[in-house]
Order: C-alpha cells, then sequence, then structure tokens
C-alpha cells in the first residue's frame, strides 16, 4: 500500500540503533549521511522519528569499557550539540519531544554489560563505571547483559548458558534504579535465571527486548519464544519489531507484518513497539547477510510508515497508534514517573 502524504505521520519511539557505535566507529562518519545509515538524523527526522534509543555497544574481551566509554562521550557531545537533538532524561523531557515539531529525543542504553565491566576487572569497578556512563548521559533506560557469546553476567543468544554469580549481583545493584534489563541478546537460560531470581528476591526491576521478534513466526534464537513473549506481556514490558531481514525472514518483507500480528493475537498489544536495529553494515564481510534490510525495512525515513500504512486493515488506529509510540511512551512514563 502506498504511503498517503495528506496523511500525517504518527510519531515514532525506536528502542534500539547503533548510531553511536557507527560515528565511533566508521572513518568520515556523519550522522546526516543518509545514505549510509538508516538512522541517520535525516533519516529520524523524516520518518517522525520523537525518540530514538541510542545503544553503547561492546564486544567481550579486552578494552571494551574503553569502547563504550568513546559512545558515551559521543551521546553527549550530540545531546549538547545544536544538531536537532535533544537528550530526554525525565517524563517531562519526553513528553515535550514529543509535542515538539521536528523535534527528535534520545536516551541512552548500553548493549553488553561488558562495556562497563571487563571480564577479569572487579564488579566494584565495573559498576563505578557503570555509574559514569548514568553521570555522563544523565539516563540509560536499559542494560542488556550480554551480546552473541557469553561474558562473566551469564550466557548470549549463541550459548546455551544461563546466569552466573556476577549476574545475580549485578540484578540485585539494579534493584529500583530505574534501568530496565533487556532480554534481546540474551540465552533462553540467562532469560529464565534472570526471571527466577528477579521474583526469588523481589527486585523491582523491569523487563523489555528492545529488538526482538518472535521465534514461532521466524526460528533464530535472537527471536523469543513464547514463554518469553507471555512474562514480558505479565510484567507489562516492551517487545520492540527488529528489522533486520535474518530475524524477519530470509526471503519474505512482509513477514514483519507476520511478526507484529502475531504479537497482536498472542496478547502483546500493550508492549509492542518498534526496536529497528539500525546500524552501518557497509564494512560487512559476512555476504549470507547481505542485504541486512529489505528495502522496505532499510530507513528510519520510510519504513515505520510503510510498515504501519500495510497494517491499516488489519489492526485498529489505536492499536497503530500503540505501536508507534504509545507502548513505548506508557512504559517509559511508568518507569520514570516517580525519579
Amino acid at each position: 500500500m502506498a504511503s498517503n502524504s495528506t496523511t500525517p505521520r504518527l510519531p515514532i519511539v525506536d528502542m534500539h540503533c547503533d548510531l553511536l557505535v557507527y560515528l565511533t566507529d566508521v572513518p568520515d562518519s556523519d550522522m546526516n549521511k543518509a545514505e549510509e545509515i538508516g538512522c541517520s538524523l535525516p533519516n529520524l527526522k523524516e520518518g517522525n522519528v520523537k525518540l530514538q534509543v541510542m545503544a553503547m555497544y561492546s564486544a567481550t574481551g579486552a578494552g571494551s569499557t574503553q569502547y563504550a566509554a568513546l559512545q558515551r562521550d559521543k551521546f553527549r557531545e550530540l545531546a549538547d550539540a545544536d544538531n536537532g537533538l535533544t537528550a530526554v532524561t525525565n517524563v517531562e523531557s519526553m513528553q515535550q519531544v514529543m509535542q515538539q515539531e521536528g523535534a527528535t529525543g534520545m536516551v541512552a542504553a548500553v548493549e553488553n554489560a561488558a562495556g562497563f565491566c571487563e571480564e577479569h576487572e572487579s564488579l566494584e569497578d565495573g559498576f563505578k563505571k557503570l555509574e559514569k556512563m548514568i553521570e555522563v548521559c544523565e539516563r540509560l533506560l536499559y542494560i542488556s547483559f550480554t551480546h552473541h557469546t557469553e561474558n562473566r553476567f551469564g550466557g548470549g543468544n549463541m550459548t546455551g548458558k544461563g546466569i552466573t554469580r556476577d549476574g545475580k549481583m549485578l540484578l540485585d545493584y539494579l534493584h529500583g534504579r530505574k534501568i530496565a534489563v533487556d532480554f534481546s541478546h540474551t540465552s533462553d537460560a540467562l532469560a529464565f535465571d534472570m526471571l527466577t531470581h528477579i521474583d526469588k528476591e523481589k527486585l523491582d526491576i523491569p523487563i523489555i527486548a528492545s529488538h526482538s521478534n518472535f521465534r514461532p513466526v521466524w526460528e533464530h534464537n535472537r527471536n523469543l519464544p513464547d514463554e518469553l513473549t507471555q512474562e514480558i506481556i505479565r510484567r507489562k514490558g516492551l517487545i520492540g519489531m527488529n528489522f533486520l531481514r535474518a530475524f524477519v525472514n530470509n526471503e519474505d518483507p512482509e513477514a514483519l507484518l507476520h511478526h507484529i500480528l502475531y504479537g497482536f493475537s498472542k496478547g502483546a498489544g500493550d508492549v509492542i513497539c518498534f526496536g529497528a536495529d539500525f546500524f552501518y553494515t557497509a564494512d560487512s564481510t559476512d555476504l549470507s547477510r547481505i542485504p541486512y534490510y529489505f528495502k522496505e525495512h532499510e530507513q528510519a525515513s520510510t519504513s515505520y510508515n510503510y510498515v504501519l500504512n500495510q497494517l491499516k486493515e488489519q489492526l485498529t488506529k489505536e492499536q497503530l497508534e500503540k505501536l508507534a509510540y504509545r507502548n513505548a511512551q506508557r512504559f517509559i512514563t511508568d518507569l520514570w514517573a516517580s525519579g
């Protein structure tokens, strides 16, 4: 279905992108190069993205904290510059960017706890680095304990390893701090172990899957099994739909719509949102993953509106608004309301 240019675009909240990695890593990177990364500033503006979560990503390994610190400082640089981006740090500032014409808010998140704690340093030093991240960025929305591989906190999504002692201590540390934990890169074992520990210790920690789809629709360990989907629904979290072809379907671009409709059919109508996972792919050496995105899903400028238009016949106006921004806005408001 073609976009109707006379219909105002819904505001968008997106739970995950890797703009900070691109700006830190790539020579001559520029947040205005729309052709290089789907979440460039012009793409965000044109797509009416009102709030974009900016992930600070590190692979597990020596130097992970220094690498994340560069992205932390890049976030601060973007927030302080006169570039149309605004750091969102409380409910009031979120409401302001949602209502302000042309404004785009951003909030930081951690993708892999190796970004603040290396494998062989003390947890105390790691927590100090986490506090520094919070100080510089003013707010962290969520933390992913792992990435694809395992680390000192538990197993990533390419492993079967569960939680470790350090992982339990990190959960204890996060109790009541108004930072969600993200299941998008956990193994199933780690996710269930985290839930068990949260419940056993009665910890106040929200859970989300910031950029994951549904495993029954497309079999991939980055996608959620139904049991974890239902836990996130029960705990009033968020599930951000990922636009990467590998997690949607290798051949069928319409499968992204199937993921979204499946979520609604399974009771996720109040938790489903967007987590497009735009990142720089031109330096990829994995030919099997190219193209990383179907053409319909490759840029924030058009992708969200395309998806929403495609779903107009299957979903109500209220459901489309929940997917676009209302569910994410509700979650963040509930998380931050009293602090």
